[in-house]
């Protein structure tokens, strides 16, 4: 089991990343992030959805998301999501089924 300064540090990285992504970096697409590396930020609020449900917290999907977003999907799409080109959405298509699976 991980020590107590183990798991400080892993919680300062995690949200050194999540800063990065939902400040510094808001100009990369979650489209180009799962088709590139095969997560996204809404794979990242997910997992900590799960994580929640694994210490018996319920946690929705959009409440989740909020949480790491630091806003509503809604709010996020109008700031910063650009539409995707045909070619992000095929390769998407297989990036998710490789790495989320059919669900």
């Amino acid at each position: 089991m991980p020590s107590q300064t183990e798991i400080e540090l892993q919680a300062a990285a995690f949200r050194r990343l999540q800063k990065h992504l939902m400040e510094d970096r808001t100009d990369v697409q979650n489209i180009d992030m799962m088709n590139l590396a095969g997560f996204c930020r809404n794979c990242l609020s997910r997992w900590y959805q799960e994580a929640a449900a694994e210490k018996g917290i319920e946690m929705g999907k959009d409440e989740a998301r909020e949480l790491f977003y630091g806003m509503t999907m809604a709010e996020w799409k109008a700031n910063y999501q650009t539409d995707a080109t045909d070619d992000q959405q095929k390769a998407f298509e297989t990036a998710f089924k490789e790495n989320v699976g059919t669900s």
